[in-house]
């Protein structure tokens, strides 16, 4: 028995599913790190490989899509006011926001966190920006006026907190805002 497979795009190593094929790239949880994968991988079947935390968990506890799929989680940015943003702006609602300001304006805005999270759910994501800030974590608990960036390689979605759940909006960040700061994983 060949102790390193790939069956319906996941990678198992020795039993254990250690990774995914996406786009002619392997994706693999680091714990799994060795020359042997890497070997096989690389050499043998060709692939790009990434070596990315979580993989495993994710994997594991069967974060899929309908119709079986693993699902390849965004990346998160959260936005919140500027200190010097109009107060009147700060912590209300979407509709009143439109009616006294317009859209919210990506130059009101700055950038808290950038990083990996462990869901795209927009409702986790509000609790675990609220109950367990994670590393790196520079905002206030997540509240009306923040914008929620859900984005990989094929782009980004903003969610504008509204009063009740979120307000998916055109949001246009300036591009030095996107590249600053450190990265940080959850």
């Amino acid at each position: 028995m060949n102790g390193i497979q790939i069956k319906n795009n996941r990678i198992l190593y020795y039993g254990n599913t250690a990774g995914y094929i996406e786009k002619g790239k392997a994706i693999v949880d680091p714990m799994f790190q060795n020359e042997e994968l890497r070997s096989y991988l690389a050499e043998k079947k060709g692939l790009e490989l990434e070596w990315k935390n979580g993989t495993f968990a994710r994997l594991t506890e069967g974060k899929i899509d309908p119709d079986g799929n693993t699902q390849i989680l965004k990346n998160c940015r959260v936005w919140q006011l500027k200190p010097d943003a109009d107060i009147m702006m700060k912590f209300i609602g979407y509709d009143e926001l439109q009616k006294e300001f317009g859209e919210p304006d990506s130059d009101n805005y700055r950038v808290v966190y950038d990083g990996e999270v462990e869901t795209n759910d927009l409702e986790e994501l509000y609790a675990k920006f609220n109950l367990d800030h994670p590393p790196g974590y520079e905002g206030h608990s997540l509240s009306m006026s923040d914008v929620v960036e859900l984005y990989d390689d094929s782009g980004s979605s903003f969610h504008y907190v509204d009063r009740f759940g979120f307000q998916e909006i055109s949001f246009e960040p300036p591009e030095q805002e996107l590249h600053q700061g450190p990265k940080m994983s959850l």
